[in-house]
């Protein structure tokens, strides 16, 4: 593959602001990113905001927020100039004198026409031409005005837009790294809208214009873009540019049987979303790293650094990458089992005061973590399985309800034993436990699971000698206690614990 170019490499992504930040973008933008630095090139992030109506600046801040989240912080940007501040403004919005310069070489060139048909007689053409079977939504009729014509209804203040030319016979193709040769029809090519009426461009004129004066050496986006480019590489021709190198990415799919595209409509697609739930950005890159791709030697688990290393783009497969979300959950496990227990507590501190947990003991933090940590997928579960560790008012759920019935006898038991005892540590807890489960020829399977409903208020925990440890002997004690008074009595109506249980009933209904 061809990598060098007059000015070294350059890759872009485009982005639209126009709603939450895509999966799809950052994937694109990964490849984007680990080509530019395989090869010591730049980065940009251009920001395609020429769609007005739906532009949002808070979209556009989440964007450039997601790239710096995920490690891949370009090199140019509305938001990092740096040493090329020179080929910016990085915003189309703020580069429209420039896209009217190069529509209006175009006029004068004759590879563009002005066009000054109105809505009305636009809808007009669409409906004549799908009456006769023919493609496409406008017939070219404006192609054939005089330039002295054109220039007059222009002058006169007529409304218009501006149109490619494009071949009527022959072929335009263009060479796809991943794909070879593409080729198309001059007769499948419309005259596509450049320059519309209220002076902003299309994305082909603006996308071309960008990436040549930016420097962009490889074009690196969704194969959704094959059938657009042979538009470019006549606008390209039209003004005597070189073309770039395009590599047209697979698009993500759903895991679902008939592998269709990724939408909202059937798969979360805000990376904000999943930073939300928990996930890891070492863990989304990974995960979508290996999305079409693979390491030479086939280890599932690496970093930015690592990719850009072994990185080699004949290696990304044409077959539809699944956005897998159990696998994605399934590797954001992993890192998370990596962490440093210190730097686990940083990134799951603010889930925890979320959810409104309270401590006062740092080392209860961290034993709590460290309990958890192998149990997780994200850093919202920490939240979600923790809250027997930071309250006291849980609720018991049906099974545990059960072993509470079935096993308050042994409670009772285990209340006085370990109020005896002298070390309250696993050991020691476990010691107390053996010899109760010995004398009286019980097995664990009796035992515990009552005392794991008492101290949780539900079946599913880490070791229950382990979480009786980090709570304390007094907290036990109590909780033991209050489970007690639970099986024998019932829980007053306005007791906390009833009102957490109506809450969740109502909100499984929900």
């Amino acid at each position: 593959m061809t990598t060098e170019t007059d000015g070294g490499i350059v890759t872009r992504i485009a982005p639209s602001p126009t709603g939450d930040p895509h999966v799809g973008t950052a994937y694109v933008g990964l490849f984007n990113y680990v080509f530019a630095k395989k090869y010591g090139g730049r980065f940009i992030l251009r920001i395609e905001d020429t769609d007005r109506e739906r532009y949002s600046a808070v979209s556009e801040q989440r964007i450039l927020e997601m790239m710096d989240w995920l490690g891949l912080t370009p090199d140019v940007s509305p938001k990092h100039e740096g040493d090329q501040k020179d080929k910016g403004p990085y915003r189309q919005s703020e580069r429209l004198a420039l896209y009217q310069e190069y529509a209006n070489t175009l006029l004068e060139s004759g590879h563009a026409y002005r066009a000054f048909e109105t809505p009305e007689e636009l809808e007009a053409i669409r409906e004549d031409m799908r009456r006769k079977g023919l493609q496409g939504n406008y017939d070219g009729r404006a192609r054939n005005l005089s330039t002295t014509e054109s220039d007059k209804r222009a002058v006169a203040g007529e409304t218009f837009v501006i149109r490619l030319k494009a071949p009527l016979t022959g072929e335009t193709s263009f060479k796809d790294e991943l794909r070879g040769l593409v080729r198309f029809s001059n007769a499948e090519i419309r005259d596509m809208v450049l320059l519309k009426s209220d002076g902003y461009p299309t994305y082909h004129l603006a996308n071309v214009v960008d990436d040549h004066l930016m420097g962009v050496s490889h074009v690196i986006r969704a194969e959704e873009w094959i059938t657009s480019t042979p538009v470019h590489v006549l606008l390209y021709e039209a003004f005597g540019w070189q073309v770039p190198q395009f590599i047209h990415m697979p698009l993500l799919r759903n895991p679902d049987k008939n592998r269709s595209k990724i939408s909202k409509r059937k798969l979360d697609t805000s990376v904000d979303s999943y930073r939300e739930q928990g996930f890891l950005p070492e863990a989304m890159v990974n995960f979508l790293g290996n999305l079409g791709w693979s390491m030479p030697d086939g280890r599932e688990y690496f970093d930015v650094a690592a990719m850009t290393e072994h990185f080699d783009i004949t290696r990304v497969s044409l077959g539809a990458p699944v956005f897998d979300l159990k696998k994605l959950r399934h590797v954001n496990a992993h890192y998370i089992q990596q962490l440093d227990i210190e730097d686990l507590a940083t990134r799951v501190r603010p889930f925890l005061e979320a959810a409104g947990y309270t401590w006062d003991d740092e080392d209860y933090l961290l034993d709590v973590l460290y309990i958890l940590q192998p149990r997780v997928e994200t850093l919202q579960d920490f939240a979600s399985q923790s809250g027997y560790f930071f309250r006291e008012d849980f609720g018991f759920d049906d099974k545990a309800s059960k072993k509470l019935a079935a096993g308050q006898g042994y409670l009772g038991d285990l209340e006085r034993e370990l109020a005896l005892l002298d070390s309250f540590d696993p050991d020691g807890i476990e010691d107390v436990i053996d010899d109760y489960m010995h004398e009286r020829s019980l097995s664990k399977g009796k035992v515990l699971p009552p005392l794991r409903a008492s101290l949780t208020g539900t079946m599913s925990s880490p070791d229950i000698i382990e979480v009786a440890s980090i709570l304390g002997r007094k907290r036990v004690l109590a909780r033991i206690g209050r489970a007690l008074q639970y099986v024998t009595s019932g829980l007053p109506d306005d007791n906390p614990v009833k009102e957490d249980e109506n809450k969740t009933a109502q909100e499984s209904v929900r």
